[in-house]
């Protein structure tokens, strides 16, 4: 099922053929290391470069009788190269061809990932300059607090994005790691400078020290950060499921034409793509945690994580980059709407300017306490009878015996709100735009 969610490009990735190119990729480095030390005659090294192949379905075929795998795909390479196939696999054990593999594997899905990020960056950064100046409500509990602008709460989704990037680097980084070191790790046939150059063929580091396996730690690291890349997505899209509820009707997703909400209720539009997200991140996170059980092996190896990786290595990538580029085309099309975010902000006559009085009054020598009395009493009186906090605010003799009625006027601004959002602009992006 997991399919559907899938892009071309991360699909072969995780294809049979790819695992098994990835596999015949490790062994022929090996080789060609061994070949260029001598220990490989040039006639043999000419046949198996020339001569290694695999049949994907021969493999399956084999390992039906055999139950190994990797003795099934080694049988069919031998079959396409002959006698020179004794030089393949010489020294190693079934771990340096997975792991090694599984690390390309990785280290291409996560570069893969890396595009998914940078078009969530780029629509991000550019909605935020659009709507840098656009005034909406701030809310804390859900309830209305004091206004700020939708440029500056896509400003903070890009602070994370961009935190997140720096983390996934972080965890392919710690992922392409690569070992050749044999059937414990301690070398006993083959030499370190097999794996060093082997690895830098492959474009990873040697692990420094591997038992039969590289150290399930990273793998738990690696999808640890996708699904804490996951749980940004969700956040963000939490966030607009709220703003689309009907009470509010700040934001929306792009309605497109044909498109049915509801089976049953013509009327309805539904933040299904956000909905959709927040579920896909729940299974990611479930990945995560079943790396964190891989850690834990007996001994030097068993067998334990691999079948939980067959899994998550593939449904992890996929599940994400899906995520992605969902919301990254999603944040693209989202619809604002701000005659709707100015109607909410005066929903509730103007006490949102709450903390400016009580602000002033302590200015001008009113103890804090009493400030804060009278201002949360006039604040409940606009709440329960309705009317002007303003309005109030200056019938109240208490207030205005420290801070006058113009004083009061000059509260109630925006722009005294919103006049720092340009200098968190220059913080976040390095330019106030």
């Amino acid at each position: 099922m997991i399919e559907r969610y899938s892009r071309p490009e991360m699909s072969r990735v995780w294809s049979e053929e790819n695992k098994f190119s990835c596999w015949l990729k490790v062994e022929l480095a090996v080789c060609e290391v061994y070949a260029e030390k001598g220990e490989i005659p040039a006639e043999d090294w000419q046949q198996i470069r020339e001569k290694a192949a695999f049949d994907v379905n021969r493999i399956q075929e084999i390992e039906a009788e055999v139950r190994h795998d990797v003795i099934a795909f080694l049988t069919s390479v031998a079959e396409f190269v002959g006698p020179a196939s004794r030089h393949i696999h010489f020294g190693m054990t079934s771990s340096d061809v997975l792991d090694t593999a599984l690390a390309l594997q990785l280290k291409e899905a996560g570069g893969l990932l890396m595009q998914g990020v940078d078009r969530v960056l780029e629509a991000i950064k550019t909605r935020a300059f659009e709507l840098r100046d656009c005034p909406m409500i701030g809310r804390s509990h859900g309830i209305h607090a004091e206004p700020i602008t939708v440029g500056l709460k896509f400003a903070i989704w890009y602070d994370e994005m961009g935190r997140q990037k720096k983390r996934l680097a972080a965890a392919i980084e710690d992922i392409s790691v690569g070992k050749i070191s044999g059937a414990v790790g301690t070398f006993a046939n083959i030499d370190p400078a097999i794996e060093e150059a082997v690895c830098a063929r492959l474009g990873l580091r040697p692990a420094p020290a591997s038992s039969q396996i590289v150290q399930r730690d990273r793998h738990a690291f690696f999808f640890t950060t996708l699904a804490l890349v996951a749980a940004s997505l969700e956040k963000f899209a939490t966030e607009i499921r709220h703003l689309q509820r009907t009470e509010v009707g700040e934001a929306e997703e792009f309605f497109h034409a044909g498109q049915k909400g509801s089976s049953a209720m013509p009327h309805k539009r539904n933040p299904i793509l956000s909905e959709n997200l927040c579920g896909l991140a729940r299974l990611v996170r479930s990945h995560a945690l079943a790396a964190m059980e891989n850690v834990a092996l007996w001994h030097e190896r068993d067998i334990s994580h691999s079948s939980v990786e067959r899994v998550i290595a593939p449904d992890a990538t996929i599940l994400l980059d899906f995520m992605l580029h969902r919301f990254g085309g999603m944040m693209e099309k989202l619809v604002l709407y701000p005659e709707r975010m100015l109607k909410n902000l005066e929903l509730t006559g103007g006490t949102i300017y709450s903390q400016g009085v009580l602000l002033a009054l302590a200015r001008a020598g009113a103890a804090r306490e009493d400030a804060y009395r009278w201002v949360q009493r006039n604040a409940m009186a606009a709440f329960n009878e309705g009317g002007s906090f303003k309005e109030y605010l200056l019938k109240d003799s208490e207030v205005t015996k420290f801070i006058s009625a113009s004083e009061i006027e000059e509260i109630f601004s925006l722009e005294h709100h919103l006049r720092r959002v340009p200098e968190i602009f220059a913080r976040v992006f390095g330019t106030s735009g």
